[in-house]
C-alpha cells in the first residue's frame, strides 16, 4: 500500500509560525518511537527529543519545531482528543491533535448503541473540536431514517449523518462538511467501518481493511492514528479502534448531556447528589417523563468515571512529588556523609 504524506501547501491557513531557528512539521504518523512528519520539504522521519516525553509524547496532528535531525518542541495545542489509557491507570493519551472535527463513527448493522456514542460525544466535545456522528452500512439496515432519529434524539446539539461506503449514500453530505484545511478525527469501536469510510472518501486504498464477519461487522485493522489528506484538501486522521474508552476527564460531559445538565439548575438543594434527594429536578425529570431513566444512569456512570480519574490522577502526582522529595533527601545525606569532617 502506497502511503500518501501531505505537505505543508495542503494545510491552509491552520500552520502555526515555527520558532525561530526551526523548521516547522506537522506529525503524520507515531511508530517504533519515530514521528514521520510532514514537512515544506517533504515528509522526514526522526526521533523526538527524550524530554518530550515528560509532558507525554508527541500525538498524530501536533505541530512540532525541528532542530537539525530531532524534533524539538510540540507547539501548543488548540485542541486535543484524549482518553485515559487501558487498565488501571491514570495516564491520559492523545489520539488525535489540533483536530477541527471528531467523526464519531458507529455502525447501522445492529441497532445504535446510544451509551457507546454518548461515550465517544464526550470525548469529542472535551477535545475543544466539534463533533459529527456518522453511522455507516446505512445499506444494511432496514429503516435508516428512525435510526437516524433515534440517535438524533440522544446526541443533543450533534449532526447525525447515515453513509453507505458501498452505495455511496450520504457521503457527499459528509464531503461537504469536510471543508479545505480543516483536520478531522475519526473515533469509534473496533469494526464499525471507520478504515473503509476512510478509504471511501480519499477515492483510494489509505488504509487496510478486512472482509466482514459473520455478523456484518468489520475486523480490527487500524493499528496506530495516522493523517491523510482528502481529494477536496481535508486532512482526516484515521486513529485505531478503541475497545475500552474511558473519559480522560469530564470537560465533554456538560455538552454531551446538555439536556441533563439544563435541568440540574432546578435541583432544590445547591449540593443535591442527584440520587434521589427531595426536591432533585432530574428525578423529576424522569418520574414526568422528561428524561430516559437509560440517558440518565449513563451520565452518573460517566461522571463518576471522570471523578475517579480525575482522583487517581491526583494520588500519581502526589506519590510522584513523594518520590521525589524521597530522592532529594537521600541525596542530601549522601553528599552531607561524604564531606569531610
Amino acid at each position: 500500500m502506497t502511503v500518501h504524506h501531505p505537505q505543508v501547501p495542503a494545510w491552509g491557513t491552520a500552520a502555526p509560525a515555527a520558532p525561530r531557528g526551526t523548521r516547522l512539521g506537522r506529525v503524520v504518523r507515531v511508530d517504533r518511537g519515530l514521528l514521520t512528519l510532514a514537512t515544506a520539504e517533504g515528509p522526514v522521519r526522526l526521533p523526538p527529543d527524550p524530554r518530550l516525553h515528560e509532558d507525554g509524547p508527541p500525538a498524530v496532528g501536533d505541530w512540532v519545531a525541528v532542530t537539525g535531525e530531532r524534533v524539538a518542541q510540540v507547539l501548543p495545542r488548540q485542541s486535543a482528543l484524549t482518553r485515559t489509557v487501558a487498565g488501571r491507570t491514570s495516564a491520559a493519551q492523545v489520539l488525535a491533535a489540533n483536530v477541527d472535527l471528531v467523526l464519531v463513527v458507529d455502525t447501522l448493522v445492529e441497532h445504535a448503541r446510544l451509551r457507546r456514542i454518548e461515550r465517544f460525544l464526550a470525548m469529542a466535545w472535551g477535545s475543544g473540536a466539534v463533533p459529527l456522528v456518522v453511522l455507516t452500512k446505512a445499506d444494511a439496515c432496514a429503516d435508516v431514517r428512525s435510526a437516524v432519529e433515534q440517535v438524533a434524539e440522544d446526541a443533543v446539539g450533534v449532526a447525525v449523518l447515515a453513509v453507505s461506503a458501498h452505495t455511496g449514500a450520504g457521503l457527499d453530505e459528509l464531503r461537504a462538511r469536510l471543508a479545505p484545511g480543516t483536520t478531522c478525527a475519526v473515533v469509534g469501536p473496533s469494526g464499525v467501518g471507520k478504515s473503509t469510510l476512510l478509504n471511501a472518501l480519499a477515492g483510494r486504498d489509505a488504509a487496510a481493511t478486512t472482509e466482514v464477519r459473520g455478523d456484518g461487522r468489520g475486523r480490527h485493522t487500524t493499528t496506530a492514528a495516522q493523517l491523510h489528506v482528502l481529494p477536496g484538501g481535508a486532512l482526516l486522521v484515521d486513529t485505531p479502534g478503541l475497545r475500552e474508552l474511558e473519559l480522560a476527564d469530564d470537560e465533554g460531559l456538560d455538552a454531551a448531556f446538555a439536556d441533563v445538565t439544563a435541568l440540574l439548575t432546578g435541583c432544590r438543594f445547591r449540593d443535591c447528589a442527584h440520587a434521589g434527594e427531595p426536591g432533585c429536578a432530574l428525578a423529576a425529570a424522569i418520574d414526568d417523563g422528561r428524561l430516559d431513566p437509560a440517558r440518565y444512569r449513563a451520565w452518573r456512570k460517566l461522571r463518576t468515571e471522570a471523578e475517579t480519574t480525575e482522583l487517581r490522577r491526583a494520588d500519581r502526582v502526589a506519590a510522584r512529588r513523594q518520590r521525589e522529595k524521597a530522592w532529594g533527601r537521600a541525596v542530601a545525606r549522601s553528599r552531607g556523609t561524604s564531606r569531610p569532617r
